[in-house]
């Protein structure tokens, strides 16, 4: 699958989460605020930025697909991070907001009496979002793409809030009134440490950190390459779907230009069969 054909892929994995967090986020805020549920009102919020998150998404992917320019040598593929970084400050500020908000209502006691309705609500998102988390799971996987494997993880979260608000206002009925306003809080902390995950995570890749089992896993198939005498360097960086691989081997300094020519040329081809779109420079060094 070309890159253009992966990014296009991705984008259709982001769409699928507005169209969702738009309509979750509609049915909580306006279930939770009519039948009074701080639990579903805060997931409701969580949503939210989860739309600006998608969407972020979105436009990175898009722009990922611009070729490359003077400006840009290996192309534009790191933009979606751009938009993951934005998308944890807003979620950071938004858990903030609901974390103070559910402690002022548990210190004055101000606790809410949501309905039978909003814990149906919470508990169909919750399934709700375990659909598009295995769907974007399974096209991450696919695509091999960091920011969607990223966007997978949310939605997982995302359902496991929307289950913990459920408890919170099942812990209503049960005679323990606090539980939504403490549901609220933790949903709070919840969302906070998706943003602080993802904030990370993406730091990380921008900063070209490479997992190093990844690349001692792409040694040792340079090392059995033919005519490889030794790797002596290879580091890795991901731009998005794409990644880019620097790779110093020695092979016989008898070699003709064209020979040693072949062996970069299945190097290449070795660590694409393995990973797929991987775009590697080879250097080559006389072996001793």
């Amino acid at each position: 699958m070309q890159v253009k054909d992966q990014l296009q892929q991705a984008q259709k994995g982001a769409k699928v989460s507005i169209i969702m967090y738009v309509l979750l986020t509609t049915f909580k805020l306006l279930f939770g605020y009519i039948h009074d549920s701080q639990a579903l009102v805060a997931d409701g919020l969580n949503n939210a930025t989860d739309v600006v998150s998608s969407v972020a998404l979105l436009i990175g992917l898009a722009v990922s697909m611009k070729p490359a320019d003077d400006n840009h040598n290996y192309g534009h593929y790191r933009s979606e991070y751009i938009g993951s970084l934005i998308a944890s400050f807003i979620m950071f500020a938004v858990s903030v907001q609901v974390i103070l908000q559910g402690i002022k209502n548990y210190i004055r006691q101000e606790y809410s009496a949501p309905t039978i309705e909003t814990a149906v609500v919470a508990i169909l998102s919750a399934f709700a979002m375990l659909a598009v988390y295995i769907y974007n799971r399974n096209l991450a996987k696919k695509l091999d793409s960091s920011a969607l494997k990223a966007a997978a993880a949310d939605n997982l979260s995302d359902a496991l809030v929307s289950l913990g608000a459920f408890i919170g206002i099942i812990g209503v009925f049960m005679g323990l009134p606090f539980l939504d306003t403490v549901a609220a809080i933790v949903v709070g902390l919840l969302i906070m440490k998706t943003a602080i995950e993802i904030f990370f995570e993406t730091a990380i890749t921008l900063t070209d950190g490479f997992d190093s089992d990844t690349l001692d896993h792409m040694k040792s198939i340079v090392q059995n390459v033919d005519h490889v005498e030794s790797c002596v360097d290879i580091k890795g960086r991901n731009h998005g779907v794409m990644t880019f691989v620097d790779v110093t081997v020695t092979v016989n300094p008898n070699f003709t230009v064209a020979e040693s020519h072949n062996i970069t040329e299945h190097i290449e081809h070795a660590i694409k069969e393995a990973y797929g779109a991987v775009e590697t420079i080879v250097h080559l060094e006389p072996a001793e």
